[in-house]
């Protein structure tokens, strides 16, 4: 089993920036999927992006399109998630996940993935 290591988070004012890391370890070269899931306060965790990580294929929730990105840098066994202009409702605790194999769910639910990691805070002030 793989373990997963986020890190990046903290507090920004609205418009700022930050990137989240997720260090992987265990069992990168079978990974399939990877992805960033966000939980706010009260509320389900939702997908925010995913990446296919052999083919490098990318998706982004529509709430954070044209803002965030993700990818990764296999040479640091590293998932990134850079976000730009932060808005208050982008305010919630940030999880890495993986899976080393195909599923029936899609990849925005959590259910797609077996791994995650302990999730980093990201605040928002406006």
């Amino acid at each position: 089993q793989g373990q997963l290591v986020e890190s990046g988070g903290g507090s920004v004012q609205t418009g700022g920036s930050l990137r989240l890391s997720c260090t992987v370890s265990g069992y990168i070269d079978r990974t399939v999927i990877m992805g960033w899931f966000r939980q706010a306060l009260g509320k389900e965790r939702e997908g925010v992006a995913v990446i296919y990580t052999r083919a490098g294929r990318t998706y982004y929730a529509d709430s954070v399109k044209g803002r965030f990105t993700i990818s990764q840098d296999s040479a640091k066994n590293t998932l990134y998630l850079q976000m730009n202009s932060l808005k208050p409702d982008d305010a919630a605790v940030y999880y890495c996940a993986a899976d080393t194999g195909s599923s029936v769910y899609s990849h925005y639910d959590v259910r797609r993935f077996t791994t995650w990691g302990q999730g980093t805070q990201v605040t928002v002030s406006s």
